[in-house]
């Protein structure tokens, strides 16, 4: 098996209870050929990375995802009780990004690979054949990395689309959609972490009454949809015989507010390591998501703007500002930069398999490869000496400030080949005794 950096043993060995003595060993390798691989990464290319091929039969590697005892969800919920630990303060709240992603796949027999709209694919997005995954990351901003938030994919579920009627199947049974599986990794982790506050932000999909079921200690900021209804909180009673009220007068959809509201209303607002904004505040109740919990909008407009708004906010968090309302949304962009970065830098999805244990764990491990190595990186890595580096190379990029993800990578890369070059030297027998060379004869010199 490969030799890894002491730093890097020291992370996996969090995770090492999540796994048997030889699967261990098995992922180790895995992970080193994931990090160390430059071209593709399919898993005979991790292997071959891992300098294992022709030494380990390659089956080792297809049985590792196919049918080695170990769960993904035991793996990041480990990984993510480290982070927690020692990247979110020990009275803040733990802040999610959820949302789904596309990985492209190939061939009528890989599990769960069906056409999906992928909004991510330039331009304006298309129709991409594959399996799509629902993905919870953990938001955090690390000081070593610049001021930019972090997205750290940690749980993952493969979602399936509910079958369409046939001859066959005239009732097909329903499958969880993308929130509801979304709402089970959350719960995993506050079920995980009782007690702790536990901030969710997505975009306008995962409003929805999953993840409004999941109760207080959760709460979730998303982009309000714009045919969503907003009403007044629910009015006192009022003595009259009949039902009472369970809301207010209708308040209308966002466009509606914002065109009711007077000028007066809009308030300026210091968005936290952003610019100014205008926005307005609306407590009120949507009650054919959340019901009867009470949430509060916020529409915002830029400080030009006269009319119209730019986007339109939702959240159950009745304490925050909203400055941190408008923040916590921003962040929600991390998310899709991770994606961004899995598929485009660290090689998540290029691996081939078919059958459902592997295509269920081969993304996750992908991304956990890539929240490993950021982790590393923010433990051990020199982000002033990458940075620097990368600007004397690229001097036409002086605005660089942060490392990326390409940076992280060839960090944790030339740490592992000089690991493995430190070990091949140590393996040179040293001789005992140095012998002097014998003096070249006076008459050679002559």
């Amino acid at each position: 098996m490969p030799v890894l950096p002491s730093s890097l043993i020291a992370v996996l060995s969090l995770l090492r209870p999540a796994f048997t003595a030889p699967t261990f060993q098995t992922f180790e390798a895995l992970l080193a050929g994931m990090i160390g691989r430059v071209g593709e990464r399919t898993v005979c290319g991790m292997w071959q990375a891992a300098r294992l091929a022709g030494r380990v039969h390659h089956s080792v590697a297809h049985d590792f995802f196919a049918r080695s005892r170990w769960s993904a969800d035991e793996v990041g919920l480990r990984l993510l009780d480290f982070l927690i630990e020692r990247f979110v303060q020990s009275d803040g709240a733990i802040a999610l990004a959820v949302d789904g992603s596309v990985f492209a796949r190939s061939g009528p027999k890989v599990h769960g690979a069906v056409w999906h709209h992928d909004s991510s694919a330039a331009p304006g997005g298309r129709f991409r054949y594959g399996n799509c995954f629902v993905v919870v990351g953990l938001v955090v901003r690390i000081g070593v990395l610049g001021q930019r938030a972090w997205c750290l994919p940690v749980l993952f579920r493969l979602w399936l689309p509910t079958p369409k009627p046939s001859r066959a199947c005239p009732d097909p049974e329903r499958r969880p959609s993308q929130q509801d599986l979304a709402a089970v990794l959350v719960a995993l982790v506050a079920e995980r972490h009782p007690g702790s506050r536990i901030d969710v932000v997505g975009d306008s999909a995962f409003a929805c009454k999953a993840m409004g079921a999941l109760g207080d200690p959760v709460t979730l900021t998303s982009r309000l949809r714009a045919n969503a209804v907003i009403h007044a909180p629910k009015p006192a009673p009022t003595g009259k015989r009949g039902r009472p009220r369970v809301t207010g007068q209708r308040l209308g959809n966002p466009a509606q507010i914002a065109a009711a509201a007077k000028p007066s209303d809009w308030q300026h607002v210091d968005v936290p390591g952003r610019s100014e904004a205008r926005a307005l505040v609306i407590e009120g109740l949507w009650y054919s998501v959340f019901g009867p919990r009470p949430v509060r909008v916020v529409i915002v407009r830029e400080p030009a703007d006269t009319e119209g708004y730019r986007i339109a906010l939702i959240t159950t968090d009745p304490n925050a500002s909203t400055g941190a309302i408008v923040a916590r949304y921003a962040d929600r962009w991390s998310i899709e930069v991770a994606f961004q970065d899995a598929k485009h830098v660290s090689g998540v999805g290029q691996a081939r398999n078919r059958v459902k244990p592997a295509v269920e764990r081969t993304v996750p491990f992908g991304l956990l490869c890539q929240t490993i190595a950021i982790t590393w990186y923010a433990l051990h890595g020199d982000a002033a000496a990458d940075v620097r580096r990368r600007r004397l190379n690229a001097p036409w990029y002086p605005h660089k400030r942060d490392p990326s993800m390409l940076d992280i990578l060839a960090s944790l890369r030339r740490e592992l080949i000089r690991t493995e070059f430190q070990a091949q030297a140590g393996r040179t027998p040293i001789p005992a005794q140095t012998n002097r060379p014998l003096r070249p004869p006076i008459a050679a010199n002559a």
